[in-house]
């Protein structure tokens, strides 16, 4: 088995957990209930996205306070508990397969947890070396 590690979530991850309508809240729950992790971490990049798309996203219905209300509710969950990774990491350390724009921060957060110790915890297959929530 291997042993459980740090992991920093994407935006993805932290949409599925706090949106029950998003298509992979099943799979983040379940993964969080697992416990397969040391630690939680969220970062400027993960929360800001969080934010965005969740209040940009018509379906869920709500604003921008509200959207940060949810991600601290999320963060601060007494059996859940997050912490912040600050971010020191600049553009010169991004892997060498970010081609194309579209790869540029999933390679900054993957370089980013690494950094750190940690693992880009992820539902998105085409990050290498992530992990890919089951």
């Amino acid at each position: 088995m291997i042993p459980a590690q740090a992991s920093l979530l994407d935006v993805n991850v932290l949409i599925a957990l706090g949106v029950r309508q998003r298509n992979f809240h099943f799979r983040a729950s379940s993964w969080v209930r697992s416990g397969r992790f040391s630690s939680l971490f969220t970062c400027a990049i993960t929360e800001l996205g969080f934010v965005r798309i969740v209040a940009q996203t018509p379906p869920y219905g709500l604003n921008v306070i509200q959207a940060k209300t949810l991600l601290d509710s999320i963060k601060n969950w007494p059996s859940l508990p997050m912490r912040l990774l600050h971010d020191d990491q600049s553009v010169s350390n991004l892997p060498a397969w970010v081609k194309v724009a579209g790869q540029a921060t999933d390679g900054h957060l993957l370089q980013l947890a690494s950094a750190h110790g940690a693992i880009l915890a992820t539902f998105d297959a085409r990050i290498p070396g992530a992990f890919l929530i089951p």
